[in-house]
């Protein structure tokens, strides 16, 4: 087990800002964190916006929830260290950081929806095998490429771009997961899926759920070997929602945990390719915040990855977030599994016969 002292020195030493908690309250502040007029002894559900039943049964892994912070909202990693819980701030770089992405990917969009209408038009003799699989890695190479540039655009989007109404929720989770299981049998990956036992119906942004969902399962599967399995599970605790997905991989490694949610800022390096650059989970954070929840990644039992998103049960259709906004398909109308899956499924299945 760590010493305190050891946990203050490494605070001390980040350039960004962080603190720690014991039993609900701040013992040390780093000097990063200065600005934020946290001082220890300080009570930390005073300044859960999300999270608060999250962070109770918090056991370990690393926890994603919002505080409030100099009256501001603020995203915040938490990862848990002996008895200390450590909070790491997102910070105005991490923004801009989006934002810059987000610039690029303007760009790259146009280039790259001229290149899949040209691809489009390609025929392919359905006699030519060899032409057939060229294609058919071309048309998943494209795939992932607009997953890329879609994440850059839309990693950085704010809580005031979420368009949410009233939905029966077990229903539209259960079709988000039929429709994957579909597509991820194709990478033997058995998918179950265990819904609700009554309907309820509260405020959702079905199209940022499933993004959220199939990123999720992307990631699930990338780490599950071939023959293995994904378990998914929606759960109703007072007026909470949890989704739980975990798969049967190895598990996700213990050096990677601390920077989950803001990969894209790490320098680069060599390590396991199928981590990518963590945009996925930018835009996973980003729903279950819209959703007045809190994203948790752990590791039960030491036995695979398991990912659960949180969600406040909401009927009132006053809210803000509620407010008509224009949504412009990201994925040019079209289908979003093949999109979001493209990095574990195996190029047959984008076959230009599919």
């Amino acid at each position: 087990m760590e010493k305190l002292e050891d946990i203050y020195e490494m605070l001390d030493l980040m350039i960004r800002p962080g603190f720690c908690v014991r039993d609900n309250r701040i013992l040390h502040v780093n000097q990063a964190a200065g600005g934020l007029l946290l001082f220890p002894g300080d009570d930390i559900r005073s300044l859960l916006l999300t999270g608060a039943e999250e962070y109770e049964a918090f056991e370990g892994g690393c926890l994603y929830l919002k505080l409030n912070l100099c009256s501001h909202g603020c995203g915040t990693s938490v990862i848990r260290r002996g008895e200390v819980d450590i909070f790491l701030p997102d910070q105005d770089s991490d923004d801009a950081a989006l934002q810059a992405m987000a610039l690029a990917a303007r760009e790259l969009r146009g280039a790259l929806t001229t290149v899949m209408a040209s691809a489009d038009g390609l025929s392919v003799s359905q006699e030519d095998p060899e032409a057939k699989a060229h294609a058919a890695r071309m048309n998943r190479g494209l795939h992932q490429l607009l997953r890329i540039v879609g994440n850059m655009s839309d990693a950085g989007r704010s809580a005031a771009s979420s368009q949410q109404q009233i939905h029966n929720i077990g229903r539209l989770f259960s079709e988000i997961f039929d429709k994957a299981a579909g597509l991820i049998e194709h990478a033997d990956v058995r998918l179950s899926f265990t819904g609700l036992s009554e309907e309820i119906y509260c405020l959702a942004d079905a199209a940022q759920l499933e993004r959220a969902v199939l990123n999720i399962l992307s990631n699930a599967v990338k780490f599950t070997p071939k023959g293995g399995f994904v378990e998914a599970s929606l759960s109703r605790s007072g007026r909470i929602l949890r989704l739980s997905v975990q798969d049967s991989g190895s598990g996700i490694a213990e050096n990677i945990l601390t920077s989950l949610f803001s990969r894209y800022l790490r320098q680069p390096g060599i390590e396991d390719s199928r981590y990518g650059i963590g945009l996925g989970m930018v835009l996973v954070r980003s729903a279950a915040a819209n959703h007045g929840g809190t994203v948790l990644i752990d590791r039960p039992q030491g036995k695979g990855t398991r990912v659960s998103l949180t969600m406040a049960i909401r009927q009132n259709t006053g809210s803000p977030l509620c407010s008509p906004i224009l949504r412009v398909d990201y994925a040019g109308e079209r289908d979003h599994g093949l999109i979001e899956l493209s990095d574990c499924l195996p190029p047959a299945v984008y076959e230009p016969d599919k």
